[in-house]
């Protein structure tokens, strides 16, 4: 199931990226952390947490179209957390 490995390493890679961004920011204003940041980055282990029980459900009748709503939810789910983490910078 190399998809499936696949795609919990996208998730992984996505989410700790935005993760990274929040933690550049916050040094390139200042080095202290922020409510914004706390904020972004609690969303994103939700996010990842969300994603990834989703991936490891049981019982999926069309694997497919299980797995493909999952990256599009992932890829909303980013843009969004990116647009917050633009907000602040």
């Amino acid at each position: 199931m190399a998809s499936i490995r696949n795609l919990k390493k996208d998730i992984n890679n996505v989410l700790g990226d935005i993760i990274e961004g929040v933690y550049i920011v916050e040094a390139t204003n200042g080095g202290g952390s922020s409510k914004e940041g706390t904020a972004i980055i609690d969303g994103a282990i939700e996010t990842f947490d969300e994603l990834i029980a989703k991936v490891n459900q049981g019982g999926v009748e069309n694997k497919r179209a299980h797995f493909n709503g999952i990256r599009t939810e992932l890829e909303t789910k980013a843009n969004k957390l990116v647009d917050q983490l633009n907000g602040m910078a």
